[in-house]
C-alpha cells in the first residue's frame, strides 16, 4: 500500500483510510444495500472528516440495522433516542432524522425504478466517469452532475443530499474516477 508515493494523498498514513482508498474508493457500486450505507455514512460526515466517519463506520453499521434499508425506514422516535446516546456514532438528531427520511425516500425511489441503483447511475450515463488530475487539490467540490442530483434527490424530499454531499458519495459509490493519474488505481477501481 503506497498509496502517498503514487500520488493520492488524502488517506494520509492512517491504515484504515488507506485500505479504504485501495478496495473501496472509486469501485463502481451497484448493490442498493451499498449504496445506502454510503448515502448514510457521507450525510454524516456533512461538516467532518471522511476519517471521522470511517473510523465510527462499525458503529454506524450497528446503528443502524447494518444498513438494512427495510428496518432503517420502520424506526420511530424511541430508537432515535436511544441512537441520540450512542457514542459510538455522530450524534445529530437531524442527519439521525434524516437518514429515517432519506431509508422511506429510497425505498419509495426503489418501487419506481426497480432499484436505486437505476435511478441514482441515471446522473453520469450509467458509466463512470473517469477524471484526469494531476494533483488531488484539483479535485472539485461539486459538478454539474452532482449539482443535478442534489436538486432531483432534494425534490424527492431526501434530506443532507446537497451538491457537495452528493460529489462525496459520487465518488465513494465509484460513479466518479477522482484518483489522480499518478496513483496506481486510477485505473485498476474500474476493474475490481
Amino acid at each position: 500500500m503506497n498509496t502517498i508515493q503514487n500520488g493520492c494523498t488524502w488517506p494520509g498514513n492512517d491504515e484504515l483510510m488507506l485500505r479504504y482508498h485501495d478496495e473501496e474508493w472509486g469501485v463502481p457500486v451497484h448493490d442498493d444495500q451499498k449504496i445506502f450505507e454510503f448515502l448514510v455514512l457521507d450525510a454524516f460526515q456533512a461538516g467532518l472528516s471522511w476519517k471521522t466517519i470511517l473510523h465510527k463506520r462499525e458503529n454506524f453499521r450497528k446503528a443502524f440495522a447494518g444498513f438494512d434499508v427495510n428496518k432503517v425506514s420502520k424506526f420511530k422516535e424511541e430508537k432515535v433516542e436511544e441512537l441520540m446516546q450512542d457514542a459510538g456514532i455522530i450524534r445529530n438528531r437531524l442527519k439521525i432524522k434524516a437518514t429515517i427520511t432519506n431509508a422511506q425516500k429510497f425505498l419509495d425511489v426503489q418501487k419506481e425504478f426497480g432499484s436505486f441503483d437505476n435511478y441514482i447511475w441515471q446522473f453520469v450515463g450509467y458509466k463512470s466517469l473517469m477524471n484526469h488530475w494531476e494533483v488531488s487539490n484539483q479535485i472539485p467540490a461539486n459538478t454539474t452532475e452532482s449539482d443535478a442530483m442534489s436538486k432531483d434527490l432534494q425534490s424527492r424530499g431526501f434530506k443532507f443530499v446537497g451538491s457537495t454531499i452528493c460529489y462525496a458519495f459520487m465518488q465513494a459509490a465509484g460513479m466518479v474516477n477522482d484518483h489522480v493519474v499518478g496513483c496506481s488505481w486510477h485505473c485498476k477501481c474500474l476493474e475490481v
